[in-house]
């Protein structure tokens, strides 16, 4: 709700706060609050009461969401990542366009993405998947890892530097609170077994920051089971490069990769060397987030006439 959790860096003593009437009445939208991995200035309460944060620092990075739902509002995940663990199970959760809308926002977070296979003791298919995914996984690092195996997790040390942040994401089930528990030493996080389809269990709900022994912030975070574009147009032409980069050899430069002549795009999908469902999917991704650019800044529009009503009225009433 209302209330945050603080640790503070001298004693790493934890503090219940939540923002005050001033920070409040500034922010604009829901993003400017706090959200965890932030860094704030906080005033302790007296007699170990509620803390006040008065001011949020500037973030170096933020993963942000369109908010599930209807409505056209933003939704913070986690900021100050230095590296964000796109997760996705090798078992029946593997999904090959769930993980370019991943890469989009985690491209356009400005943290670095890093996708990580799990459950590959499930897999009978490896070599297979491995392939298919580095297609899509343009420019990030894929790594694989199981929970079952001793070692099964080292691939992810070298990013697990101290003073340096990373972020788990993924849908339920994965198996990222198994993955922070075995690099945490110890089952501090609840975890649930395979369901009878196969996929296991959502069991983290809320989103938590923790320390490993060595100093690494790790955040963990619930599955999503809706991930929104929001204003994430350049995460998606840097996921969907080999297209972006064929768009530029189309004959017109307002190409939209249909039925026009000397379209470099649609020529790579009939020659083979480009599948459909890329495609279609890039295009999906570009449409929802011009829709949503168009939406935010009618919204905004719409909200700066009726405060300029507001003030003229007020205005009026004082005459």
């Amino acid at each position: 709700k209302e209330y945050y959790r603080v640790v503070t860096e001298a004693d790493g003593q934890e503090w219940l706060a939540r923002v005050s009437g001033a920070f409040r009445y500034r922010a604009e939208s829901p993003s400017e609050f706090p959200t965890v991995g932030d860094y704030v200035m906080v005033e302790a309460g007296d007699g170990g009461g509620v803390s006040v944060i008065s001011e949020l620092l500037p973030r170096t990075s933020a993963f942000l969401r369109k908010a599930a739902g209807t409505g056209q509002t933003e939704q913070m995940v986690a900021a100050n990542i230095d590296t964000v663990f796109l997760c996705m199970a090798l078992n029946n959760d593997f999904n090959l366009r769930r993980l370019e809308r991943y890469l989009s926002i985690g491209w356009d977070s400005g943290a670095v993405p890093v996708v990580v296979l799990t459950k590959t003791d499930l897999c009978g298919d490896l070599e297979e998947k491995r392939l298919a995914v580095a297609e899509v996984a343009i420019g990030a690092d894929v790594v694989e890892t199981t929970a079952l195996e001793d070692g099964g997790t080292d691939v992810l040390k070298p990013y697990l530097a101290p003073e340096k942040t990373v972020a788990f994401l993924g849908s339920s089930g994965v198996g990222k609170s198994t993955l922070i528990n075995r690099l945490l030493g110890e089952e501090r996080l609840a975890t649930g077994g395979l369901r009878n389809d196969d996929k296991g269990h959502h069991t983290t709900t809320r989103r938590q920051l923790l320390t490993l022994p060595n100093g690494c912030t790790v955040i963990d975070t619930p599955g999503m089971r809706e991930l929104g574009m929001w204003d994430a147009g350049e995460g998606i032409d840097r996921t969907f490069a080999d297209i972006e980069a064929l768009a530029e050899q189309c004959r017109f430069r307002d190409c939209t990769h249909g039925s026009e002549p000397g379209c470099a795009v649609r020529q790579a999908v009939e020659d083979g060397t480009l599948s459909p469902e890329r495609l279609a999917s890039y295009e999906k991704l570009k449409t929802e987030n011009a829709y949503l650019e168009d939406a935010e800044g009618y919204l905004a529009a719409k909200e700066k006439k009726f405060k300029e009503i507001s003030k003229f009225l007020k205005n009026n009433r004082r005459r």
